[in-house]
């Protein structure tokens, strides 16, 4: 997911995605725990995804807090 569409998302769907996230990342170590995961650069993809979701949650926190 590209930073622009993060962007455009409200921060109810940014909340969303994360949990969404979190979940697949979970649920990824657990069955690299148990067996062999075929697709491991998505563990990189969705760390890199969760910061990107984050860092936009927390502008948004900043930008309410000047106002």
């Amino acid at each position: 997911m590209a930073i622009a569409d993060i962007r455009g998302k409200d921060s109810r769907e940014l909340h969303l995605d994360l949990q969404a996230l979190q979940k697949e990342y979970f649920e990824l170590k657990f069955k690299g725990a148990t067996e062999v995961v075929a697709k491991t650069a998505r563990f990189r993809q969705i760390r890199r995804e969760r910061a990107r979701i984050l860092t936009v949650l927390g502008e948004r926190r900043r930008q309410e807090a000047k106002v």
